[in-house]
């Protein structure tokens, strides 16, 4: 069938995907990028399939190019983190309701000199508030995914539309976090990402994380089943198999509280699936 691969919508186009989306004991999810390259949707997909014996497999994207995917039809879950994309998605009748499955968080990260005299604040809208007076070097994914979403949010709590030389949008931002957070270290600038890349990446890279702790950077991150009304081919019961088996707090939220503490110390994801909140409790 098809391996565990990352391409833009044109190729999965072109590749006729949709055809694997009709078929019975096989799912196909389009995932935002962070969480693939993590290597957590891997593991997560491999052990439900050891499990159940419904193969999963996954196309990476940036969230807005994911759900752009999914309201194809090509698709029968998606892996996102943009709640207002997410809500219009489902609004819109493409998507059947938003399901929380874990979390981490973003970072602002950059030299450790610290050009803009942000370490060490816990508001990152007054990190940005400096970042823009200073003139510091920032660069964007601006691509419309998960991550730029979530900058262009904080930008707008901080009340600042961010324009000129210091704010560069990285022509390859589509291509990840990982590929923004390495394109930063070379620029020696600051960005907003998700932990989980920069605890991934720390050892290949000068940036440190320089702001971190505020609320505003939590980095939530939800399933949307496709709607089988709208697409009544997707593979909907398979699909409702994987969801209930990554939100079960002894199945997929134990693989996720547990992910990367071997290699990297502490965990890249937090468990936040509603039963797992609730057996917490």
């Amino acid at each position: 069938m098809f391996k565990k691969i990352m391409m833009p919508v044109a190729l999965c186009v072109l590749l006729s995907i949709s055809g694997c989306a009709t078929k019975n004991g096989f799912v196909l999810m389009a995932s935002t990028i962070g969480p693939v390259d993590s290597g957590i949707v891997s593991v997560l997909e491999d052990k439900f399939e050891k499990e159940s014996g419904i193969r999963v497999r996954h196309v990476g994207a940036g969230t807005g190019a994911t759900l752009k995917m999914a309201e194809q039809g090509t698709i029968d879950l998606v892996l996102v983190h943009a709640r207002s994309l997410e809500e219009k998605f489902v609004k819109d009748g493409f998507g059947t309701e938003r399901i929380p499955l874990m979390y981490n968080d973003f970072v602002i990260v950059g030299p450790a000199e610290d050009m803009a005299g942000i370490k060490g604040l816990t508001s990152a809208t007054e990190a940005l508030k400096r970042i823009s007076q200073k003139g510091a070097m920032f660069i964007s994914r601006g691509d419309n995914s998960g991550t730029h979403v979530a900058e262009k949010e904080l930008w707008d709590k901080a009340g600042i539309k961010p324009s000129g030389a210091w704010y560069v949008v990285y022509e390859k931002g589509a291509e990840g976090n990982a590929a923004t957070l390495k394109y930063t270290d070379q620029k020696k600038a600051l960005t907003v990402i998700d932990r989980a890349t920069y605890i991934s990446l720390k050892d290949q890279i000068g940036l440190v994380v320089l702001v971190e702790g505020d609320e505003n950077l939590l980095n939530h991150i939800s399933l949307i089943p496709v709607s089988p009304v709208k697409f009544p081919r997707t593979n909907y019961d398979d699909a409702m198999t994987f969801v209930d088996w990554l939100t079960s707090p002894g199945k997929g939220q134990k693989i996720i509280q547990d992910f990367g503490k071997d290699k990297y110390g502490s965990p890249l994801f937090f468990p936040e699936s509603d039963a797992w909140k609730k057996q917490t409790k």
